[in-house]
């Protein structure tokens, strides 16, 4: 699985190294990414998601339903993983 946030569409930057270094190769920025579970009350179930920590901060200011129906639109979403809890 790639290493994309499905909320905010958040991936992997390239960068340069110091300038200290004498290599003249590029860096790889990763996300602060990790699996987290939500119970999605519209739906009445628990989802799973691969979610940022900005990704995190949207759901807790719009809400979970309202994120992820702007994820969707954007086309970070495509499929959500349920829980059997």
């Amino acid at each position: 699985m790639s290493k994309i946030c499905q909320i905010t569409g958040k991936k992997a930057m390239v960068g340069n190294n110091v300038a200290h270094s004498n290599k003249k190769t590029k860096r790889k920025f990763n996300v602060n990414l990790f699996t987290k579970k939500f119970y999605w009350v519209e739906e009445d179930q628990w989802i799973s998601l691969n979610i940022s920590a900005a990704g995190l901060r949207a759901i807790n200011k719009l809400g979970l339903d309202a994120a992820i129906k702007n994820a969707v639109q954007k086309g970070y979403l495509i499929e959500i993983k349920g829980v059997n809890a």
